[in-house]
């Protein structure tokens, strides 16, 4: 049988091909009853659209780019099937590409792997400095997650150091003092543990705490070993804290099994914090605190955004563009919330 076409939609539906277009386009200026019509028709006659073709005519390849250091790493995988989501909503594939904090393998990434058959790409770098994004010339339009380089891209992250200081505004109001900061990072610097660290800082400042740069714990990746190993070293060096802050919740998983294993109670002994809101802290032992960045978010404004900027690479963006075409770049802010759970508020409490 052969494969329907748009004039058969047309056809079933008693409406010109140009109407189908509209539908299939999502037009405003189409009734909803002829909406209904020729989607009923679409459906009828299995009629699929040629996205290859549409793509092509726009100069485009109809694929992005999510780019990101770790596939194993849970938020990511997370944050992974949002965005896939949010781009099937406009005809896009995404193609996701693992760099292992490799700065060759991000610029790589960020010059579009030296080929055209990425439209644009959704970076979380760890490696790449500002320098790097300033000579960007025939690259495909390029939205940051994450780590903020100061210029030269669009960024998209939560608030973390507001994040952190509230994290740790949190402990306080709970009577902790000694909190430590597993994964901390003192020091000048756009990453996100160096604004984490500075928004936990802030909060003791504000409590007139004092700040012990002994408290900050760091780590060789942010991983569960990573955690559970800082942790424990600090214990057996004589550290007695109230509480941990944990720059995420693989740190923070691999906390409470160090703390475990030396019989330390959660959160009576010691709460526990983390960041990213991944599946597994709410089935841990305790279930885990946490700062919940709105990952649906995170992936919305960023496809959002990608598609803005790829309009405007092929000239296609909306009359209300700027009057060169092309925006300066942004920096956008999505919602956060403390998630909290039995490692800081006891058995049988959950907020999530």
């Amino acid at each position: 049988m052969a494969r329907p076409r748009i004039k058969d939609v047309a056809r079933l539906a008693g409406v010109s091909e140009k109407t189908v277009s509209n539908v299939i386009n999502d037009y405003t200026h189409v009734s909803d009853r002829t909406r209904r019509a020729v989607r009923e028709a679409i459906e009828e006659l299995g009629y699929k659209v040629n996205l290859a073709g549409r793509h092509l005519r726009q100069g485009r390849t109809g694929i992005i780019a999510l780019v990101v250091p770790e596939l194993d790493v849970p938020y990511f995988a997370e944050l992974a099937r949002h965005v896939i989501r949010e781009a099937e909503r406009r005809s896009l594939t995404v193609l996701i590409h693992q760099t292992g904090a490799d700065r060759d393998h991000e610029l790589a990434a960020l010059a579009g792997f030296g080929s055209s058959f990425v439209d644009g790409v959704i970076l979380s770098p760890l490696a790449l400095t500002r320098d790097d994004l300033r000579d960007r010339a025939g690259a495909p339009p390029t939205v940051l997650l994450g780590e903020l380089l100061e210029e030269g891209a669009d960024h998209v992250a939560i608030d973390n150091e507001k994040a952190a200081r509230e994290a740790t505004e949190h402990l306080i109001g709970l009577g902790r003092r000694t909190i430590l900061v597993v994964g901390g990072h003192d020091g000048g610097g756009l990453g996100t543990a160096q604004a984490r660290t500075r928004g936990y800082r802030a909060a003791l400042t504000e409590a007139g705490i004092a700040h012990d740069p002994a408290a900050l714990l760091p780590v060789a990746s942010f991983r569960m070993p990573d955690g559970a190993a800082a942790v424990a070293r600090a214990l057996s060096d004589g550290a007695r804290p109230d509480a941990l802050l944990c720059l995420n919740d693989q740190l923070a998983l691999g906390a409470l099994r160090a703390l475990y294993e030396r019989r330390v109670r959660v959160p009576e002994d010691i709460a526990v914090i983390g960041f990213d809101d991944v599946e597994a802290g709410r089935f841990s032992v305790p279930t885990l605190s946490t700062v919940a960045p709105d990952k649906a978010a995170v992936a919305r404004v960023a496809v959002e955004l990608l598609q803005r900027r790829m309009d405007e690479a092929t000239g296609s963006a909306s009359t209300d563009a700027a009057p060169n075409g092309v925006q300066s770049t942004q920096d956008l802010v999505v919602a956060h919330r403390l998630v909290l759970r039995e490692s800081t508020e006891g058995l049988g409490t959950d907020s999530a």
